[in-house]
């Protein structure tokens, strides 16, 4: 089964992609349909040169067609058998699909499109193009209905240079007329000029991914110490305080203990009894300084707060005069900016506490 649809394909004609009908065999050994290969010489008539569609080999004077007996009796055979069948309905060309340019009648979707024929062509009329030597250095790209975008519309030629001058798209004409003395390069030159700046581009995302990671890093590193410290300097003052606290507090209970022992005493009559009885109370420290909180601490994280302060208005002073200088330029399409400038720790940022 498998032997008879090759033999089906072989007598097909790969301009109507149908059985051959009057079958005529043109001197590079491929075979067309009478009518199919008459009307696409025809159609180049005006260039004086006579191709095969498949081959491209080219033959002058036109070759005379001849009906091969051979060829239609195997048709005939063919049709006999009932193996011939049409194309599914999925493969045919819907209004938003790419249409073969080589398909007469109805026509097939296209599966490929050639950038050097700017033709679009279906499973079996690109056949030619994976098989001949003539084809091996046409770009094949995914259908597009755009091909006549690449037609230079003062020349009708290809637009296969790039001006790097004005920055369009031209052809081999207009580099020779208004494009004379302009930097170009080949339309395939300037996209892998571009590849590369985008390869280039990525490499600086990466670059300022990283660099903003490590700053995010060092950044809380600096922070999470600087709080650590603020809160162990907290510690230290409040435990300090408190013992301040707890002696004032005894003192006062001393004195109102001796306030009220003197109180007593004061309601004695009896002057011997009195001198006898306040020799007996104990004596009372010596009078100190009252304690006072020293408020250099609270200037100190005060300070804490500024110096904070004056890191935030750092960096948005230069988040927004050195990165405002990345720019993209035509050259070398470079980000310019200064890593370093991600880097917190330095010696004007660094945050003293106490």
């Amino acid at each position: 089964m498998a032997q008879r649809g090759i033999e089906q394909e072989k007598l097909c004609c790969s301009i109507c992609l149908d059985l051959l009908k009057d079958p005529v065999a043109i001197p590079c050994g491929h075979s067309y349909c009478m009518n199919c290969i008459r009307s696409y010489w025809e159609e180049k008539d005006q260039k004086e040169i006579h191709s095969c569609p498949q081959c491209r080999q080219t033959f002058q004077p036109r070759p005379a067609l001849v009906k091969s007996t051979m060829l239609a009796d195997l048709v005939e055979e063919l049709k006999k058998t009932g193996l011939q069948a049409a194309p599914a309905d999925h493969c045919y060309a819907g209004p938003e699909d790419v249409a073969c340019d080589f398909c007469t009648g109805r026509k097939l979707k296209a599966v490929k499109s050639c950038l050097q024929c700017l033709v679009s062509y279906c499973e079996q009329h690109l056949r030619p193009h994976y098989e001949s030597p003539a084809f091996e250095k046409h770009k094949l790209v995914d259908p597009s209905k755009k091909l006549q975008d690449n037609i230079c519309t003062r020349h009708s030629e290809v637009m296969k240079i790039f001006c790097r001058t004005d920055q369009q798209c031209i052809c081999y004409l207009c580099s020779m007329d208004e494009h004379k003395g302009h930097d170009t390069v080949s339309a395939s030159q300037r996209i892998q000029d571009r590849e590369k700046e985008v390869k280039l581009l990525q490499r600086e995302v990466e670059a300022v991914n990283h660099s903003a990671d490590k700053a995010v890093r060092d950044s809380e590193k600096i922070f999470t110490d600087m709080k650590q410290q603020i809160r162990s300097r907290q510690k230290t003052e409040v435990t300090h305080i408190n013992k301040l606290q707890e002696k004032v507090e005894q003192e006062i209970a001393d004195l109102r203990r001796k306030d009220a022992a003197l109180e007593q005493l004061s309601h004695l009559g009896d002057h011997t009894q009195f001198l006898n009885n306040y020799t007996l109370l104990p004596r009372l420290r010596e009078a100190s300084d009252s304690p006072s909180i020293n408020m250099c601490s609270l200037s100190h994280t005060e300070g804490a707060t500024a110096a904070v302060s004056e890191v935030r208005d750092k960096l948005q002073a230069i988040f927004g005069e050195e990165w405002s200088k990345t720019s993209l330029t035509e050259t070398g399409c470079c980000c310019k900016y200064d890593k370093r400038r991600l880097i917190l720790i330095s010696d004007s940022s660094t945050l003293s506490c106490f």
